[in-house]
């Protein structure tokens, strides 16, 4: 039986619009000004995003304000201090699986992609 959820984040740089990115022509332009937002976010935050959640970010147009991240960030402090390992976030109208120890958002839900959603592989749920 499986002890947990093991997660090994990875560091993401968003090279979309880059050379070497897959985008082009208008779509390149929204998609640059996208990864640029996500780049600041991320150099001026302790949390980090995976791979797999900015695709998810992305794909269903999900996005978040300074505010939102600060409150983010505020919650993964707030359960890494009760002990908590892989906390489902609730900020907003969106549900972010966070892997604690490591600062890393897992994954990203968001609007009516909520309902009738099951999170597993979490020890604690933060509303924040």
């Amino acid at each position: 039986m499986s002890e947990g959820l093991i997660i090994t984040p990875q560091p993401i740089r968003a090279n979309i619009g880059q050379p070497g990115g897959k985008t082009t022509g208008r779509a390149q332009s929204s998609t640059t000004e996208f990864a640029q937002v996500l780049d600041d976010h991320l150099q001026n935050t302790d949390i980090q995003f995976s791979k797999h959640a900015i695709s998810r970010m992305q794909s269903r147009g999900i996005h978040f304000n300074a505010a939102e991240i600060s409150r983010l960030e505020d919650a993964v402090s707030r359960a890494g201090d009760k002990g908590a390992r892989d906390s489902l976030v609730l900020l907003d109208n969106a549900a972010l699986v966070v892997s604690i120890r490591n600062n890393t958002v897992v994954t990203v839900v968001g609007g009516a992609n909520l309902q009738e959603n099951v999170f597993t592989n979490i020890d604690s749920a933060i509303i924040a």
